[in-house]
Parts: C-alpha cells; structure tokens; sequence
C-alpha cells in the first residue's frame, strides 16, 4: 500500500499529538476502521520512534511528523515510517527521505516556501497554518502551481475540510477533532473510529453534492 496514494485515495490524513499513546497499533486500526488509513505520528511525542515501530503492522499506513533534522528522519526511516512531514523547510530532510524513496509532505505557506519545497522533492505541500489564510489561499496557490499537491494542516476539522477540498487541496488533516489527546490517552478506540467515521462523511457529502 503505497503511503501517498493511500492519503489521495482517502483524501485526508490523521495527524496525532499526544503526551501517551498505549497501542499505536490499536489507534491507527480504529482509525482505519473508520475510513483515515494514514496516520501521522510526531517527534512531539515522547518515544515516537518506538511507537511508529509498534504500528508498523497496523491497517494504516504510518508515518512520522514535525520531523526537523536529518538525523530524526533516518530514525524515522529505521522505524518503519512510510512516509514524512516537516513543518517547513528542511533541505536535509528532503535529502534523506529522497534518498530513502519514501513519500515527502514538507511545509510551507508562502508561494516561495512552496516553490522551494517543491524543488526539494516533496511529493506534496503541507500548508500550515491553514487556519490563518483559509480555503480561498489554496485555489489562488494553484494558479502558479496547479500541479502542487496541497494539503492544509492547522485548525482543519469536519466542518471546514470540505471547503479546503473543494478549493484545490488534495487531502486534508485531521487532528484533534479526530483524535482528541484525551481519547487517545484512555484508549478509547470506538470513539475516535467513530470520530473518524464523522470526519469521513463530511468530505463524502460535499463530493456527491459536487457531482449532483
């Protein structure tokens, strides 16, 4: 299962931060099960390497995230992550995990950023923050690159990704709407399948309402 035809198939990712996570491999099971099969785990929790090799077996595809240095992204790599997303700009990033042959979501926000990503290798362009400039930014952004893959990262939920699909994202992150820490931290696995299940929805409404 290829990690970024899974998350454009999907047409959205699960972005978790969490102080615990108990089972890596339960969450991105009830996750899956709920229709996001793209988990993003981040260098913001404690012993992320361990966890992203624990779900490496799961039904999701599992990657890692606000990765900054080269040396976290060749742990990564050595975990088992399928895929990796920056915040911003990292050259030595890119140079790793093109070297690995794994999928690149690096970020950025202005149209130079998202030039400069681009020319480093990434398979696609996390906006972020996404809650500060809106829908509106990414169908302008794709007027100079309408090749761009993008995807908004920050303040997206189930009431306004639709909106970010429709004006030109490729997928969309769902955070803590989807996985609140709370949830994650007491287990509570039907919850955030449920969640999901919600999130999902969402986007598959405004896509039958866009083809009707």
């Amino acid at each position: 299962m290829n990690a970024l035809s899974t998350i454009l198939e999907d047409r959205a990712l699960s972005v978790v931060r969490a102080p615990h996570i108990s089972d890596p491999a339960a969450l991105a099971d009830a996750l899956a099960r709920g229709g996001i099969r793209a988990l993003e785990l981040t260098f913001t929790t404690p012993g992320v390497l361990e966890l992203i090799q624990a779900a490496s077996d799961a039904r999701a595809v599992v990657g890692a995230g606000t990765v900054l240095t080269a040396d976290q992204a060749r742990s990564a790599v050595d975990a088992g992550a399928r895929f990796v997303v920056t915040p911003g700009l990292r050259p030595d990033v890119a140079a790793v995990v093109t070297d690995a042959g794994i999928p690149l979501m690096m970020g950025a926000l202005t149209p130079s950023e998202v030039m400069t990503a681009l020319d480093l290798g990434a398979d696609a362009v996390k906006i972020f923050p996404a809650r500060t400039v809106g829908p509106a930014y990414f169908k302008d952004l794709l007027g100079p690159f309408p090749d761009a893959q993008l995807v908004p990262s920050g303040g997206v939920n189930a009431g306004n990704a639709a909106q970010f699909l429709a004006a030109g994202a490729v997928a969309v992150t769902a955070g803590t709407d989807v996985v609140p820490p709370a949830s994650v931290a007491a287990a509570q696995w039907d919850d955030i399948t449920t969640r999901a299940q919600a999130f999902v929805a969402a986007i598959s409404a405004d896509i039958k309402e866009g083809s009707s």
